[in-house]
């Protein structure tokens, strides 16, 4: 029943004639035989070829012992040919045996000899030495497999692709140490697979690929020099004054390690990948001002009639002083931003206009609609990672719908400094707006919609200020990202008169490390690596931050009050007099009125009360560094926090939660 005829795709099939899987000739100046075609397989096919035949439930020890039954079970012990690949060389080989248990083949070299090297140096006479050293046995893994028509080695290509596969792309070298009591497919092999798809798939911005790749090379290499600095202590009996210092020295390569490790975690998990912050177009320079010193205003028109020039000319073209003002025309809003320098405008006449692009602004320019924003729509062609990029001290976007399709990232990015967004609709398809790091955001009278992660993302050192907009129909609101553990200042924010409603999860979402002390509790009930929600955990939360679950608690308390009272009066309304109806009206209201104060108080509370912890923790490292007094200017990293007017409606699970990774 393991092998069912609807899973030939994946291994071949012994009862049906002839090969399955396509060839492909090797490159090079030497004539190899061609090979099996293997690396092009799809995600579900290697998923339910580690789930089902090769892992299972196995652990991360057991994970060899695990490959080897199943390459005992579909791998042919001999009788056939491969490639034998390393860095240096490659050469024809001919397999005679499999040693199961070490994942490796027993081989000779083939006749005739084929080798393609960097060098001459490869001869025969060297192979077959070099063959010998290693007892004629190498990794199954640097062989491929020899192309054959008739299907009988179908199933051995595919089984070394995938020990390939594993032990290139899924398999870390510290997997093996990590503790047993987890299911190895689930909590490594799944969200690897899906981040590598993700990844060729154009589902993951290039900068967080790029910090990814850099964070795996630079574990790997602390991660080896922790192993040489522990075998050395562990093979040193003394008690010497240079292994304690060895003693410390591993102990500070390891805590480094196991940092890098909760960041990689963190980038593939599919639901935590957007909270690891990465920076992004650091090298995008500002051109500053004209060698003329003139500014310019930059038109854009869908199509130009005379009243349009008119109207034009009446309110925008011609201010109090117009003497020397230039005027340039574009037919693409990209193109017109692109020509902008320092104190340059773009005026965007009614249309819509289709752009394959991103607006990388790094001056300080206006970027404004002519009209309503449904009148001025910029929409987005084409797959890439944005539509807006803000470096620039001062940016201003107003009157433009923003129309989103086949992003990676967000709608608009502000990378560093101050970007204005006014009277703007934005349809989204990713993230929303993401606020990084010493950048800030203005958002006001504008509408935000259709965001599958948050619909504004608020990073550690930033400052956000949100007045009179609407959010809704997102994943979550608004996501607050408060990093304990990162030497950043905690968000600025501010929150007034917004409507947040209809959103899948939270309006607004706090996102930060848990304390080890709230790991250890929640440990029992939660696995590692995945949300902690607040009210499923609040032992953990109580231990360290009582403020939150009282918050919470009373909040809870005063809706349980509210739903009693409306209940009591639509009984009382049904048994008694018609009268009571607009009594019941009048305390429903109030009862919301009360419900949208309490929700707005217990934001600023929680959000306050987090970067009271920050400011704790900062003080404790300055304190353990010697430094006893400090300027309270210097020491206050507490979250600057206005949360009025704002209502909460219809959003799937609550106003405000808290989570923990």
């Amino acid at each position: 029943s393991d092998w069912s005829a609807d899973s030939w795709s994946d291994y071949g099939s012994r009862d049906k004639p002839g090969t399955t899987l396509g060839r492909t000739v090797p490159e090079g100046n030497v004539l190899f035989p061609d090979i099996f075609h293997t690396d092009h397989l799809l995600f579900y096919e290697r998923f339910r070829a580690y789930q089902d035949y090769i892992l299972a439930d196995c652990k991360a020890s057991e994970v060899k012992r695990f490959i080897a039954e199943y390459l005992e079970k579909v791998l042919e012990p001999s009788g056939w040919q491969a490639i034998w690949r390393t860095d240096v060389f490659e050469v024809l080989v001919g397999v005679v045996g499999v040693n199961f248990p070490a994942l490796k083949a027993v081989v000779q070299l083939s006749e005739p000899f084929l080798c393609e090297s960097q060098d001459s140096s490869f001869t025969l006479e060297c192979m077959q030495e070099l063959l010998e050293l290693k007892e004629h046995q190498i990794l199954l893994q640097e062989l491929w497999v020899v192309y054959d028509e008739s299907g009988e080695f179908d199933q051995t290509a595919l089984a070394i692709e995938h020990v390939r596969f594993f032990y290139r792309c899924i398999w870390r070298t510290w997997d093996e140490e990590e503790e047993d009591e987890f299911d190895y497919f689930v909590r490594c092999v799944e969200p690897r697979l899906r981040l590598h798809y993700d990844i060729l798939e154009h589902r993951v911005p290039s900068g967080l690929v790029a910090d990814y790749q850099n964070l795996l090379s630079q574990c790997e290499q602390l991660y080896e020099k922790f192993l040489n600095v522990r075998n050395s202590i562990s093979s040193n009996d003394s008690d010497s004054e240079a292994e304690n210092v060895s003693m410390v020295e591993g102990l500070k390569l390891y805590d480094k390690v196991e940092h890098l490790k909760q960041k990689l975690k963190l980038i593939e998990n599919p639901l935590l990948r957007y909270v690891f912050g990465y920076q992004k177009y650091g090298s995008l320079q500002a051109k500053g001002l004209r060698p003329t010193g003139a500014k310019v205003i930059h038109v854009v028109p869908w199509t130009m009639t005379a009243n349009l020039l008119h109207l034009l000319a009446r309110d925008k073209l011609c201010p109090e002083s117009c003497e020397d003002l230039e005027i340039q025309f574009h037919r693409d809003p990209l193109a017109a931003v692109n020509a902008c320098y320092e104190g340059d405008r773009v005026i965007i006449c009614p249309g819509h206009y289709f752009v394959d692009g991103v607006f990388s602004i790094a001056d300080s320019v206006e970027l404004e609609g002519y009209g309503l924003p449904d009148d001025v729509v910029i929409e987005k062609q084409g797959k890439g990672d944005n539509l807006f990029d803000c470096t620039g001290a001062n940016i201003k976007i107003s009157n433009l719908k923003l129309v989103q399709h086949d992003a990676v990232e967000g709608i608009l990015n502000v990378h560093h400094g101050k970007t204005t967004l006014e009277n703007c609709v934005l349809q989204c398809e990713t993230t929303g707006i993401t606020v990084r790091t010493s950048a800030e955001l203005l958002m006001k009278n504008s509408d935000l919609y259709g965001a599958k992660g948050a619909g504004v993302e608020i990073y550690p050192g930033s400052a956000c200020t949100l007045l009179h907009n609407g959010i809704h129909h997102c994943k979550e609101g608004i996501l607050v990202k408060n990093f304990l553990d990162e030497d950043y200042e905690a968000p600025k924010i501010t929150m007034v008169n917004n409507m947040i409603h209809n959103n899948e999860g939270y309006g607004v979402v706090l996102v930060r490390p848990a304390m080890p002390s709230e790991m250890k509790d929640a440990s029992a009930q939660e696995m590692k690596g995945t949300f902690l929600f607040l009210e499923e955990t609040p032992k953990a939360i109580k231990s360290s931050i009582p403020r939150f679950l009282d918050c919470i608690l009373h909040n809870l308390y005063l809706k349980f009050v509210s739903a009693g009272e409306e209940t009591a009066c639509a009984e009382g309304s049904r048994q008694e007099q018609p009268g009571c109806v607009t009594d019941e009206l009048e305390l429903c209201k109030r009862a919301e009125t009360s419900e949208q104060t309490e929700n707005n108080s217990e934001i600023a509370n929680v959000l306050g009360a987090t970067s009271a912890k920050k400011s704790q923790i900062h003080k404790k490292r300055l304190s353990e560094l010697g430094f006893t007094e400090a300027d309270d200017n210097l020491m206050s990293q507490e979250m600057f926090v206005s949360v009025e007017g704002n209502q909460f409606k219809w959003n799937g699970k609550g106003s405000f939660g808290i989570f923990f990774f």
